[in-house]
């Protein structure tokens, strides 16, 4: 029976990874903040990952096959701003020392298992070209995109120099019926559904223009399994590779439930802490390499995300 690790397992790719690889029989051990699911080592009810000592003793036990590091610390442009130093040392801690964790634990004492580690679009910043790919400078310029790039730079270096098979995920924005409501997309879907139940009159954003390449998050935690299937660790970026503006976003939304979106909708740019880049991944070496492939447009996707929500109830 196949073995896996996944941390931040309570997550929305955490939790949509864990069933996806309990559906294909594997023996899964989640780690979460407080929490532990499935297969737990005796005396480690209660794992810290930025504790060494605790990965080490975690590693050595279950010589996982697999090992998806899905930590991350999300901080959304719109909620209350932390001061920048917290901010970085958070993002760090989860990003980088816990990564580094089960790096150097896989190193001593499961060198055959290969991890996964979910970096991020941010890791490209204000990018220097468009769409973005395996080989587009890294050039950060946030908390998230800095220590994301670290983790990423960790991960190529244990594979480098001691032989891990280890590998990273550029992973462009991707919904699903569990992402937090601090997220737009939820505050679209979740708002729109109200205003057609007569529950809500408005809905204020920051900026429609604001463009994103958004894909279906059950698709990217498939591309993640088949990055760890490959023949050889390397990166990939996962991403639809179609740009979309917020606009875009809420006019799907409100015409599949039936709605005019000019007017509902108001702009308020004050509402946004911290200026976004064009960020749009091209995919082609994941898809040559795993034939993986997304399974829905953005229509459809929002579909999906309205009628789980009730939208479409009458």
């Amino acid at each position: 029976m196949t073995a896996a690790v996944i941390v931040g397992c309570n997550g929305q790719d955490g939790r949509l990874l864990f069933d996806y690889l309990d559906a294909k029989g594997y023996q899964l051990t989640g780690i979460a903040r407080n929490e532990i699911r499935g297969v737990c080592p005796p005396l480690l009810q209660d794992i810290n990952i930025c504790n060494s000592d605790q990965i080490d003793r975690l590693l050595q036990i279950l010589q996982p096959d697999e090992i998806y590091y899905l930590a991350a610390f999300h901080h959304s442009s719109e909620d209350v701003p932390l001061g920048n130093a917290k901010l970085y040392r958070h993002s760090h801690e989860i990003h980088v020392e816990g990564l580094l964790n089960f790096l150097e634990g896989a190193k001593r004492h499961a060198p055959a298992s290969r991890l996964f580690y979910a970096a991020s679009s941010h890791v490209f910043g204000h990018a220097l070209e468009s769409p973005q790919d395996e080989m587009t400078p890294i050039n950060p310029n946030s908390p998230y995109g800095i220590t994301k790039a670290n983790g990423y730079f960790l991960v190529r270096n244990y594979r480098e120099l001691h032989g891990l098979f280890a590998c990273n995920g550029i992973l462009y924005n991707h919904e699903s019926t569990l992402r937090a409501q601090s997220f737009v997309t939820q505050k679209i879907i979740t708002t729109a559904i109200k205003i057609k139940y007569g529950l809500c009159s408005e809905l204020i954003l920051g900026d429609l223009a604001a463009t994103v390449d958004w894909g279906y998050a059950p698709d990217y935690v498939e591309a993640m399994h088949s990055i760890l299937a490959a023949d050889y660790p390397d990166d990939y970026v996962i991403s639809t590779g179609i740009p979309h503006t917020v606009q875009d976003f809420v006019q799907i939304t409100f015409e599949l439930l039936g709605l005019d979106w000019r007017k509902y909708v108001h702009e308020d740019k004050k509402i946004i802490g911290r200026s976004s880049a064009m960020l749009v991944g091209n995919s082609d070496k994941l898809r040559r390499t795993t034939k993986w492939q997304p399974s829905v447009d953005l229509k459809q996707m929002i579909y999906k995300l309205i009628e789980a929500k009730g939208g479409f109830n009458e």
